[in-house]
């Protein structure tokens, strides 16, 4: 016997792939941090910090490796670094700098939530405190990965002599999107974090440091962040590294030291 499908059950079958889409949809925009944001895997006691910058009632923790010297430089994170670690690596790289490095809020053992708006309002304190400091005084910095859409925000908008971006990107909204291309991306993120936009008006030496086997950053993201600079960067590919191992190559340090040591010969 032939079985009937009233014309409300048919409706009722096409109807749900569309309420789990949206679904799908409205679950990422609503815990799009938490997939941006792993500051939880980097906590650590406030007192192994060197310093503390307050900012709209938050406590932001870092810290400073050869703070006596007179250039400084500027290093800002990825999204699940634990910055301190990165200490031994700059202070042998430069021992001729000021390095400093902020965490995130929600990183390391500073306070509050992250967002994009908060990180970028944070860094540009982090950079007018540091300048203070070291008045008259150059300033550099470097950016990995999550960390390369601030640095790119600072540079659009404090002066930044020389700029290191490492595994960067042109939009994390567009990295986002390759990564979940059924998704309607551009429409549910709101920490966009443009570093192409930013960094159009900058016009001080970029280097890039780009991985060959990068499994979060694709490869089409960051072509079109080094397209979209005013003054073509130095672009240095490390085609055996990935994402996350990056920094432990010999060839990344070289590139790191060979660009700022420029800086410092012109001194």
């Amino acid at each position: 016997m032939a079985l009937k499908v009233s014309r409300h059950a048919w409706m009722a079958m096409l109807g749900l792939p569309a309420v789990v889409y949206a679904g799908i949809c409205g679950l990422m925009y609503a815990k799009q941090r938490d997939l941006i944001y792993y500051g939880q895997y980097t906590r650590v006691d406030p007192a192994s910090t060197d310093f503390v910058l307050e900012r709209e009632g938050v406590q932001l923790r870092g810290w400073a490796v050869n703070p006596d010297a007179p250039r400084p430089l500027l290093y800002f994170g990825g999204n699940a670094e634990r910055i301190e670690a990165r200490r031994d690596q700059l202070a042998r790289l430069f021992p001729d700098r000021s390095v400093y490095l902020l965490a995130y809020r929600g990183f390391g053992a500073s306070d509050g939530q992250p967002s994009e708006a908060a990180l970028f309002g944070d860094a540009l304190s982090f950079y007018d405190r540091v300048r203070a400091a070291h008045p008259g005084q150059p300033i550099d910095v470097i950016g990995c990965s999550l960390g390369s859409g601030v640095a790119s925000h600072v540079a659009s908008q404090r002066p930044v002599a020389r700029l290191a971006l490492v595994t960067p990107f042109d939009s994390l909204a567009a990295v986002a999107q390759s990564h979940y291309p059924l998704l309607p991306v551009g429409w549910l993120v709101r920490d966009r974090f443009d570093s192409a936009r930013w960094l159009a008006g900058y016009r001080g030496p970029t280097l890039v440091l780009r991985a060959g086997l990068d499994q979060v950053i694709p490869a089409g993201n960051t072509d079109r962040l080094i397209a979209a600079l005013a003054t073509p960067p130095k672009v240095v590919a490390l085609s055996y590294a990935d994402h996350s191992s990056i920094g432990e190559q010999p060839a990344f340090e070289q590139a790191l030291r060979e660009f700022f040591a420029v800086a410092d010969a012109a001194r």
